[in-house]
């Protein structure tokens, strides 16, 4: 079974476009179910697979109180190796095709006040190169709602200053996200003054590069992150994936188009970020006379 487990991957990464952490995950979530097959049922052929088998592994899950959202990734993985065997001729008909994958309770994260946003933005107060691209990245990530992956994936020509909008790469798929004037003044002052005495060599096309000159990594801006959370007085824990959290609550709490947030996220369903109007729900109920 794990030869075609391989193969999948292969599959996956070479035709598919999926990214590293897909692909970790479905090897991941794969070998598991290979493994209880092998225990359970003495199945170590996939031309064997029945949706009986695979409902006492969903069953298994369940037993061991796996979170619903764990036991669904597991469902999406058997779901799309299953479809792959099918296409493959490997498997006539789809065995994971009634595997009902558990109802996941979306709760809106811990979002930063805009006073509090505009504390952290505050925190940030030098001159210096290092502190010009930490202003440049706080105000661009709550500006954009970008994720930090995509933050730090950025590139020089991935910018246009003049229009003040950028384009990220969502996998294969290609957005342009705007931005306003304190991000677009944080970026030309870190473009002018800061990148050119950080990088390592000319040819460098990172848009945000450590003190190394290399580009900036997750874990790098992490820190960043944590140390001005510090300084503003933040007791809630940050992540980086708070400001894009309190970009999109923001916008919802204004009254901004929930379709247009979706966009500017990039959710490809709407109602991920549906769940941001439990937000305003939660003002509206506190601050209205009859709410």
């Amino acid at each position: 079974m794990e030869a075609q487990i391989e193969s999948f991957i292969e599959y996956c990464h070479n035709v598919k476009g999926t990214s590293r952490n897909t692909e970790l995950s479905y090897r991941r979530d794969l070998y598991q179910l290979a493994d209880f097959l092998r225990a359970q049922y003495q199945m170590t052929r996939v031309e064997d697979l029945t949706a009986t088998a695979l409902y006492g592994y969903i069953r298994f899950l369940e037993k061991k109180q796996r979170k619903a959202a764990t036991i669904s990734r597991n469902i999406a993985s058997i779901r799309a190796f299953c479809h792959y065997l099918v296409r493959e001729g490997v498997l006539m008909m789809d065995v994971s095709e009634t595997l009902k994958a558990p109802r996941v309770e979306k709760k809106l994260p811990g979002v930063l006040s805009p006073e509090e946003v505009e504390r952290l933005m505050d925190a940030v107060q030098g001159t210096s190169p290092k502190e010009l691209r930490d202003k440049a990245m706080l105000e661009l990530l709550y500006a954009t709602g970008i994720r930090v992956s995509e933050l730090i994936g950025l590139k020089l020509s991935d910018v246009n200053l003049k229009l003040s909008f950028l384009f990220c790469m969502e996998q294969n798929r290609q957005r342009t996200v705007l931005f306003g004037n304190k991000a677009k003044a944080a970026l030309e002052a870190y473009l002018q003054h800061g990148r050119q005495a950080l990088v390592a060599e000319e040819t460098q096309q990172a848009l945000f590069v450590n003190c190394a000159g290399k580009p900036m990594s997750r874990q790098g801006f992490w820190k960043v992150l944590k140390q001005y959370a510090r300084q503003a007085g933040i007791q809630m824990d940050i992540t980086p994936h708070t400001l894009r959290h309190a970009f999109a609550a923001h916008l919802v709490e204004n009254g901004a188009d929930l379709h247009a947030v979706q966009e500017m996220l990039g959710h490809s369903d709407i109602s991920t970020t549906m769940m941001y109007t439990a937000r305003t729900r939660e003002i509206y109920e506190k601050a209205h006379p009859r709410g």
